[in-house]
């Protein structure tokens, strides 16, 4: 399996060899594609999928820190906590291959915690709006969390 993201069209398409498996829509950064630290900016280049978080949680389960809060997302919560970036249900956390470009130093995509996941139902996807990491519905990253194993293969690219 490999993933192939693409910021120009807000999409994240499955492949099993060169054969399309699945297509979802997605939220890359609002600031477009970078890689340096602090832009808010989706990298781009070859990754690797490094650690899979949330197996089991619920639908809508709130993380922070990467460790499940044990609440689930409902607007009234964002009411409560408007700064939060809501990074809900499961995370696959991506780390850059290519060292001086998505690996190392200021442009390190695991240092820069840059992950597929979930979001609340009410975030646009086909739309630029993140701060770096590629959202998801939460019942399509639940789709693609069991389709995908640690050590799977991410390009992310403009095009």
């Amino acid at each position: 399996m490999h993933i192939k993201v693409s910021i120009f069209q807000q999409q994240l398409i499955l492949l099993d060899e060169d054969r399309a498996v699945r297509e979802f829509f997605v939220s890359t950064a609002k600031n477009g594609a970078g890689e340096k630290k602090n832009s808010e900016c989706t990298p781009q280049g070859k990754h690797i999928i490094t650690e899979k978080i949330g197996y089991g949680a619920r639908e809508n389960s709130v993380f922070v820190g990467r460790v499940e809060t044990n609440e689930l997302y409902k607007p009234e919560l964002r009411d409560l906590f408007p700064e939060r970036d809501w990074i809900l249900t499961r995370i696959l956390w991506l780390s850059g291959l290519e060292e001086g470009k998505n690996k190392g130093g200021d442009v390190d995509t695991h240092d820069r915690y840059i992950y597929i996941h979930g979001s609340p139902d009410d975030i646009e996807m086909g739309k630029a709006g993140s701060k770096g990491c590629i959202r998801m519905r939460n019942s399509d990253v639940i789709e693609l969390f069991d389709l995908v194993e640690v050590g799977t293969t991410v390009t992310i690219s403009e095009r």
